[in-house]
């Protein structure tokens, strides 16, 4: 492998775009600086939060380029890979710099076990050097990972990972009990990252991660020191900042809790449309109670 086990708090980084569609690439690199110093254990640029949909291949490649470079070898950073040209994508971030690749599916029809397997598999051996996470959110893949297909592609020796967003804690000790310490699980839903800790997983990857970055490491070094009461005391205090995202566009909060923080970040990517003022400060109230302005 190119890089160490992960685990830990994985932020998943915005792509901050100006109105001419260019990367801002001194404010991703402030960001990138402001979580490290904040002490998480990785980046993740290019998943959901990062608005992989909306951006084109120049700007994708841009986005790892900034964040791989501002990085500077001190964390890991895992690229996600979208549908499209999967293989084509992960080849090249891991030639520009990445330790592994977030592997995920899209699909507009339904899609057979056989396809999704096939899918999945073939990211990994695109890349065999390198570890793959797979993810996996029964809300938003129309062709999800079965138990079946995670049982198959555990077996491939570089997938050694599972990012689960069902928030369901039966799946989530299923997927344990059929493969053992093969995959390692990071939550993604970041209102239940003590509950999969507390089941054996190695931590999470969420955007929430990026604005309210000292207490998710806090969170997460309570739990794996063991001291549940602790952390879920702080979990259901950052509580109030997943129900408030909850509420509307995930990137678009993100985004602006950002600027909030003076980040300028700018607005989310068409056609996601920006939050209204009555909306922002309503998130700045949060961020207010949770000391995070």
């Amino acid at each position: 492998m190119k890089t160490k086990s992960l685990q830990g708090v994985f932020p998943y980084l915005v792509s901050p775009v100006d109105a001419h569609g260019n990367i801002l690439g001194t404010v991703l690199g402030d960001l990138v600086e402001h979580l490290i110093k904040a002490g998480v254990h990785g980046l993740t640029p290019l998943g959901s939060t990062g608005e992989f949909a909306y951006l084109n291949w120049s700007q994708r490649c841009r986005v790892v380029d900034i964040v791989v470079e501002a990085n500077a070898g001190r964390v890991p950073v895992v690229a996600a890979t979208t549908t499209a040209e999967a293989t084509h994508q992960a080849r090249h971030f891991v030639k520009r710099g990445v330790n592994g690749i977030l592997a995920i599916l899209e699909a507009y029809f339904p899609i057979s076990h056989t396809g999704v397997v096939d899918y999945f598999s073939n990211i990994a051996h695109a890349v065999p050097e390198y570890p793959v996470v797979l993810y996996t959110n029964p809300q938003f893949q129309r062709s999800d990972l079965s138990l079946e297909s995670i049982r198959q592609l555990a077996q491939i020796g570089n997938i050694l990972y599972l990012k689960d967003a069902s928030s369901n804690t039966g799946r989530l000790l299923s997927i344990m009990n059929l493969v053992g310490d093969r995959l390692k699980v990071f939550s993604a839903s970041a209102h239940i990252p003590v509950c999969v800790m507390l089941l054996g997983g190695v931590g999470w990857m969420a955007g929430p991660a990026c604005v309210v970055p000292e207490q998710s490491v806090r969170l997460y070094r309570l739990a794996e020191q063991k001291r549940w009461d602790e952390a879920m005391a702080l979990q259901r205090e950052l509580w109030s900042i997943n129900r408030v995202f909850a509420k509307y566009n995930l990137a678009a909060c993100i985004k602006a809790a950002l600027e909030i923080q003076g980040f300028p970040v700018g607005d989310p990517l068409p056609p996601q449309l920006s939050l209204a003022e009555a909306e922002r400060q309503e998130i700045a109230e949060v961020l207010l109670r949770l000391a995070a302005l």
